[in-house]
C-alpha cells in the first residue's frame, strides 16, 4: 500500500495516515512540557542515512534523561522501511523524524508518574538538503548551558534556538551562533559549527555545550574533524559552516565580518556519508 506522496505521512498508535488525520493527546508531556526527544534522519535515494548512529544517540539521550528506552532498533528499522515505501521515497530524498515522550500527564504539574506510558510517533516527508550560504550574528541574548545534561540531548525544546533566530532575523541576518555560559563559541540554533582553518577542520568540543550532532561526530570518527576551542572572532582565511543531518551551509558573514567560501559544502557533506 502507498499513500499520496504529496501528503506528509505519520505513524502513531499502530496507524499510518496523513498529518491532519493523526492526533497527539493534548495532555502529552511532549506537548505540555517539551518532555521528549527526537531524531531527524535524512533519506538519500530511499536509504536512511546513518540510521544506527541516530538510534544509538536516541537511546543514549533517553538514558541520560531517565526516560524509558525507545522502541527496539529491529522494530524501528522495519517501520522506517514501511514508511519509505508508503511515502514513495524509494528513489528520491526525504526526511524522517522519530519522536519519544514520557506520554500523557496523569496529573497537573511537572512531577513524573511512574505508571504513565511513553509515547512514540514518526513523521516522514520528501526533502532536499540545503547547501546555500547564510549570514549570521553571534547572539547577545541566548547562551548554551555547558553544564546541563539537556545540552547533550536532542530534546523537543527549541525555544532558545527560536529566540536566537528571531534576534538574527530582526537584524537582517539568516541565523545566530551561540556562545556557551563561559563565553566560548558553541553552536548555532539548529546545527553544529565547523571551521576550516589552514586545511584543518575544527569544531567546538563536546563539553562546550553543543549538541553531539551526528554529522559532526561522523567527521570526528573519520579523523576529518578535530575538536578545538574556537574564538568567536574568525581568523583571516577561515571558512565557517553550519552542519547537521539535513544541511551544510557556508557562512558568508558573521556580524560585520565577511568570510570567504571556497570549499564545496555539498561535496564535503556527502564525503561524511561516504557517498
Amino acid at each position: 500500500m502507498t499513500e499520496n506522496k504529496n501528503e506528509k505521512l505519520g505513524w502513531i498508535n499502530g496507524h499510518w495516515g496523513i498529518f491532519k488525520d493523526l492526533k497527539v493527546p493534548i495532555n502529552d508531556r511532549g506537548l505540555n512540557f517539551a518532555d521528549g526527544i527526537f531524531e531527524t534522519i535524512f533519506i538519500l535515494n530511499g536509504v536512511p542515512q546513518l540510521l544506527d548512529e541516530h538510534l544509538n544517540r536516541w537511546e543514549k539521550s533517553a538514558s541520560i534523561l531517565e526516560m524509558n528506552s525507545p522502541p527496539s532498533k529491529e522494530w524501528l528499522i522495519s517501520l522506517v522501511e514501511d514508511g519509505i515505501n508508503r511515502a514513495q521515497l524509494k528513489n528520491i530524498n526525504g526526511v524522517i523524524r522519530l519522536n519519544w515522550t514520557r506520554g500523557e500527564s496523569e496529573q497537573r504539574g511537572i512531577d513524573i508518574s511512574k505508571t504513565s506510558l511513553h509515547s512514540f510517533w514518526l513523521e516522514i516527508d520528501s526533502y532536499q538538503p540545503n547547501f546555500e550560504s547564510i549570514s549570521t550574528i553571534i547572539s547577545q541574548t541566548e547562551r548554551r548551558n555547558s553544564f546541563s545534561r539537556l545540552s547533550s540531548c536532542k530534546t523537543f525544546s527549541y525555544n532558545q534556538g527560536i529566540q536566537a533566530r528571531i534576534e538574527a532575523k530582526n537584524l537582517g541576518f539568516n541565523d545566530a551562533l551561540l556562545l556557551n555560559s563561559q563565553g566560548e563559541i558553541c553552536c548555532a540554533t539548529t546545527a553544529n559549527i565547523i571551521v576550516k582553518r589552514e586545511n584543518n577542520w575544527l569544531t567546538p568540543p563536546s563539553n562546550s555545550g553543543c549538541l553531539p550532532g551526528i554529522m559532526r561526530q561522523r567527521g570526528i570518527e573519520l579523523n576529518i574533524i578535530k575538536e578545538a576551542l574556537i574564538e568567536a572572532t574568525p581568523q583571516d582565511n577561515d571558512e565557517w559552516f553550519l552542519i547537521n543531518s539535513l544541511s551544510c551551509r557556508p557562512i558568508q558573514k558573521i556580524n560585520k565580518k565577511e568570510l570567504k567560501i571556497s570549499t564545496n559544502p555539498k561535496e564535503f557533506w556527502l564525503s561524511l556519508l561516504k557517498i
